[in-house]
């Protein structure tokens, strides 16, 4: 590569963050393939009930994948601190968000298609993780699994709100005291 050439690191390191998304995605459509034909063909619950619980089935699969696999790069400090205080608000992250997605995605396409278009439900189970993958690539990548630089930039920002919060609510206490203050004696500011 010449020198004057910028390096390309960040679209090569997506493309590989997006091979390993799918990667894991892929295993975790076949846990969800699995959980809703036990659920649905051998116990023969309701194909909407059992859509919920396969999908939270490969929702909790791949989270812990995408912590060990996908996303290892961003949590590497934490690992080597021994820590993992980030991944119970992580996984309620990512459960809120592709869990979401993948559930209400999920439900609303099982609906019309199985539903109202009678479609075999495996066939619409598998269109349906396709439609809802790459929503849950870009809020994993940009929320859940957020590079350290942002989180601290967050953080930062919190801050400096609270800390003007703090100051407008000791300025409004300083006013109301001085308001009080001035009717009690009869007089106008």
């Amino acid at each position: 590569m010449s020198p004057n050439l910028p390096e390309r690191h960040a679209p090569a390191s997506m493309l590989v963050r997006w091979f390993k998304f799918n990667f894991v995605g892929a295993i975790g459509i076949a846990v969800q393939f699995a959980a809703l034909f036990l659920l649905k063909s051998v116990l023969d619950f309701n194909y909407l009930f059992a859509t919920a619980i396969a999908v939270e089935a490969a929702v909790v699969h791949n989270f812990v994948w995408h912590e060990q696999f996908t996303w290892v790069d961003r949590l590497k400090s934490e690992r080597d601190s021994g820590s993992w205080r980030g991944s119970p608000s992580r996984f309620l992250r990512f459960n809120v968000t592709t869990g979401a997605v993948s559930i209400l995605g999920n439900l609303a396409l099982m609906k019309v298609m199985v539903g109202q278009g009678h479609m075999n439900y495996l066939i619409a189970n598998a269109i349906a993780v396709v439609l809802c993958s790459l929503a849950n690539f870009l809020v994993s990548d940009g929320w859940v699994f957020e590079r350290p630089t942002k989180q601290k930039e967050r953080r930062v920002l919190a801050g400096e709100a609270a800390n003007r919060e703090g100051h407008d609510l000791k300025s409004r206490r300083l006013k109301i005291s001085n308001d009080i203050g001035f009717s009690r004696w009869g007089l106008r500011r």
